[in-house]
């Protein structure tokens, strides 16, 4: 290397150096991570009923008023009916979401049942409007992912399940079609 490309590659770094040190620092996103609690009939019920206090004894966690909106006590009365047809229905339908380690109630997700026929579920979500474009709704869309294809202590591992289809309720995620197939079995085995 000539002492001219040297010269010029030095003051090059220094001023990387310098540039550096003057701009602010870039942040790096953290994955969040969330659990699901289990809302149990009592609780689902009682927040269709409108009765916040009483849904978040059941649930055992403090749900935000999102959980008494109207849309939401429309979902939470029917999932209530749906439990006293069919109980099996429990480890599947809708559950409070909480923020880990911190404990915030971000949302509400499940599945609208248990697997068809033909393996496929259908996933439904909402994040809190406090909590949106955070990263939640990636965070609880894979968990629901997760607990469908392997289970974890919400859902057990359940074979049926091939293809879940979803729709979120946030617009401006909303794509034409409102609805996404994801597939989740691997290739069919011949033989």
């Amino acid at each position: 290397m000539s002492a001219k490309a040297v010269k010029r590659w030095t003051a090059l770094r220094r001023w990387a150096a310098i540039s550096a040190m003057n701009s602010e620092p870039v942040p790096i996103p953290i994955p969040k991570r969330v659990r699901f609690v289990e809302l149990n009939a009592k609780a689902l019920r009682a927040l269709a009923d409108g009765d916040l206090a009483g849904g978040s004894a059941e649930a055992g966690v403090d749900l935000d008023e999102h959980f008494v909106c109207d849309r939401a006590r429309w979902i939470f009365g029917h999932r209530a009916d749906q439990l006293a047809e069919d109980p099996s229905a429990a480890p599947w339908i809708t559950r409070a979401v909480v923020s880990e380690p911190d404990g915030a109630v971000v949302g509400d997700a499940g599945f609208h049942g248990p697997p068809d026929e033909a393996g496929m579920v259908e996933v439904g979500y909402t994040v809190v409007p406090g909590y949106r474009r955070q990263g939640y709704a990636r965070a609880i869309l894979t968990a629901l992912l997760t607990s469908s294809r392997y289970g974890n202590g919400c859902v057990r591992r359940e074979p049926r399940v091939h293809e879940i289809h979803g729709t979120e309720t946030a617009p401006r995620r909303q794509n034409s079609a409102g609805t996404q197939q994801i597939l989740l079995s691997d290739p069919p085995r011949l033989g």
